[in-house]
């Protein structure tokens, strides 16, 4: 039976323009999406802009123009950048919908009845000047770690401290200037700290309610972390704080029931976003509503998130969701970030690119989804976008490869044999394609794009190995050659034919093409068109080119030539935007004989194991070349699953002393990234490193 499932991603903020960070979350959730329906699947697609908070009201307030002006235009900005990647929602909304009102009304209403709700007086920051309370990222001043001036209210950009906006030295606003005074006011909090939300999120977030766990092993862990263990009780140091769900006038949003001039923080909206925006699509198209988001509904619900908001799609967003008598969410499909060239996006380098901005130098998107696709796999690790490497990917695959073989062969097909193929051994070829895709299906479905996508190249390459053996160009001149001829560029055609059905999902333009018109097919393929063998071609037509890398010079140029100072003084975190991380500060110095103290060695992770009883520890046994592999506990449980950390290699200290843990001997450590965002990054040598090289 055909599955019936809803997709999301997550909600970009109304605040500013699509940039390629946020198109590896739209991408990876497009390629799924369109797999799906390739396999006949029940599949909707839904999103919708992120449009309210203080950001957007001043915003409006500066460029003179209501907010519901300014979120129209963004929302029209979007789409369309959206479409030309050829990211096909089945219905993209807003958040300031009459839907999502509706929906975020209710959900509070039903919570507030349930008594989950509690109003309490709080201190904060007010504006005299603009005569309104200041959010934390509004409010800037010296920070009282290490003094740098200008930092924000919730953290220093220089030394990474966190801290309260009343920590601040000498503060002021980032709206007017102004000294904020501190001013009481009634919040409304959502009482995460209630025995029914603590005990169900430590059960949810480790799949005990599920029949799947609905977080990857990366996000569970983490959750953990935050969390704690069973067993816990009131006064447990990992219990929830209750969370702050409003925010004072003046503010862009929408208004709590029965309480005048407050309104709902805009994250309690925003995933409420999702709800509204399939009550769209319900609206138009007649499907049940209730089918995907009653409580015990059985059809399939899918989040796709960047990794930095997953603590309020994994915690808030479900806590919200159960005791409000919706349904939670099937899986939460969480990614990395994406740096360029090895670094985090830069305007200084250029490499803050826009998507309005690489359609106007590179033109061709389907290039940028297919090298996003072939760097996914479907784990929370960051992407890197090497530019150099993106050309040299797309021309080597997409070009030298896939394009190739219809190049090399359909114009003898129809110069010789009117487009007609023949396949004496249909049986073989049929079997093969079933088999190839059967393969690459299962990629798919787990987002593991890039080993599907080495799976499709694997095949081309055969293909291509054949081509070059037999020479059709010069059986082609030898009339008695014909029979060969017909054969191996039939069967090469269909080779094409079968990667261009697999390709499909990453790119969908290009494969359209090819069946509409090198395959003379009404449609676009389906996965089912696997079974079936073509019997005819037209005429050859172009259908891509080299990517020259001088677009990608002049791009990173323009990016340089357009950038200008920063007019705006504050701005929200907020969904994948969360691209640039503080940096802790540089260490003392050190001499070259105390660096010379530290025996850094390559290892082998050979194996990989959990803990028993351990929130934190993964068990590796790492091979540097002694005659026996050493153990080592390692911190990282929350980053990585250590089924994909055999074989890898990576860097240890081998000359620390023994450490005896509770969970048996450590004898040495791996060395590992992090900062102030989520996430461990263990540190890995180049190819071609040797267990037990010494790191110098």
């Amino acid at each position: 039976m055909p599955r019936k499932i809803l997709v999301t991603s997550a909600l970009p903020y109304a605040n500013g323009s699509i940039h390629l960070g946020h198109l590896v979350e739209y991408i990876q959730t497009d390629i799924w999406v369109r797999f799906q329906k390739m396999r006949g699947n029940t599949c909707h697609y839904v999103c919708a802009d992120d449009t309210h908070g203080t950001p957007i009201m001043l915003r409006a307030e500066k460029e003179g123009i209501t907010p519901e002006q300014l979120i129209a235009r963004v929302w029209q900005e979007h789409y369309d950048d959206f479409a030309a990647f050829h990211i096909e929602f089945d219905n993209y909304g807003s958040t300031n919908s009459a839907e999502n009102k509706e929906c975020a009304q209710s959900i509070y209403r039903t919570l507030k009845a349930n008594g989950l709700i509690e109003v309490r007086s709080i201190e904060q920051y007010y504006d005299p000047v603009k005569n309104m309370f200041l959010p934390d990222r509004f409010i800037k001043g010296e920070c009282p770690k290490c003094h740098a001036k200008d930092q924000y209210g919730d953290n220093c950009e220089v030394c990474g401290a966190a801290y309260a906006p009343t920590d601040l030295i000498n503060p002021f606003s980032a709206v007017s200037g102004a000294a904020p005074v501190l001013r009481n006011s009634d919040h409304y909090f959502f009482k995460l700290s209630s025995p029914s939300c603590q005990k169900f999120l430590r059960e949810w977030t480790v799949g005990k309610l599920t029949k799947e766990p609905p977080l990857q092993i990366e996000a569970a862990n983490k959750m953990q972390e935050w969390l704690g263990t069973e067993g816990w009780t009131d006064s447990d140091e990992h219990k929830l704080s209750d969370w702050d769900i409003s925010r004072d006038a003046p503010y862009f949003g929408f208004e709590i029931p029965d309480a005048p001039g407050k309104y709902f923080y805009v994250w309690l909206d925003a995933p409420v976003g999702y709800m509204g925006s399939f009550k769209q699509l319900c609206a138009k198209t007649g499907i049940s509503f209730d089918d995907y988001w009653k409580q015990g509904s059985d059809t399939e619900l899918y989040h796709f998130i960047g990794k930095d908001i997953l603590y309020f799609h994994a915690l808030f967003w479900p806590a919200m969701l159960q005791h409000a008598g919706f349904r939670t969410p099937t899986k939460l499909f969480a990614h990395g970030f994406l740096t360029v060239n090895g670094e985090k996006m830069s305007k200084s380098r250029g490499t803050f690119i826009t998507a309005r901005s690489y359609v106007d130098h590179i033109k061709n998107t389907e290039y940028l989804r297919y090298y996003y696709a072939a760097k996914l796999n479907g784990s929370m690790e960051d992407l890197d976008l090497n530019l150099e490497d993106f050309v040299a990917k797309v021309n080597s695959d997409l070009i030298g490869k896939y394009i190739n073989i219809a190049s090399r062969c359909a114009g003898f097909l129809t110069k010789f044999f009117d487009g007609k193929l023949i396949f004496p051994n249909s049986k073989r070829l049929h079997d093969g394609a079933i088999s190839s895709g059967q393969l690459v299906s299962e990629s798919f479905e787990a987002r593991d794009y890039a080993r599907a996508l080495r799976d499709i190249m694997a095949i081309a390459d055969r293909i291509n190995v054949e081509i070059a053996a037999t020479a059709p160009w010069t059986l082609a001149k030898d009339e008695a050659q014909r029979e060969a001829l017909h054969d191996i560029c039939s069967r090469a055609l269909h080779g094409f034919y079968v990667l261009s059905i697999l390709l499909r999902p990453v790119l969908p333009a290009l494969t359209s093409r090819v069946a509409r018109e090198l395959f003379d097919m009404s449609r676009d393929f389906t996965w089912d068109d696997l079974a079936a063998l073509p019997t005819h071609i037209n005429s050859y037509q172009h259908l891509a080119t080299r990517l020259d890398p001088k677009l990608i010079e002049a791009m990173v140029a323009a990016n340089q030539e357009s950038l200008k100072p920063m007019t705006e003084s504050h701005s929200e975190t907020r969904h994948a935007e969360h691209q640039q991380h503080a940096i802790s500060p540089i260490a003392e110095t050190i001499s070259i004989d105390d660096f010379s103290k530290i025996d850094l060695r390559v290892a082998h992770i050979v194996n990989a194991e959990h803990v028993e009883g351990a929130e934190k520890l993964l068990k590796l046994t790492l091979d540097i070349g002694e005659e026996k592999p050493r153990t080592v506990f390692a911190g990282i449980k929350s980053a990585y699953d250590p089924e994909k950390l055999k074989g890898r290699m990576t860097v240890m200290v081998a000359n620390l002393a023994p450490r005896k843990m509770k969970f048996g001997l450590s004898e040495g450590m791996v060395l590992a990234a992090s900062g102030e965002a989520p996430g461990l990054f263990v540190l890995s040598p180049d190819d071609g490193a040797q267990p037990g090289m010494r790191i110098k």
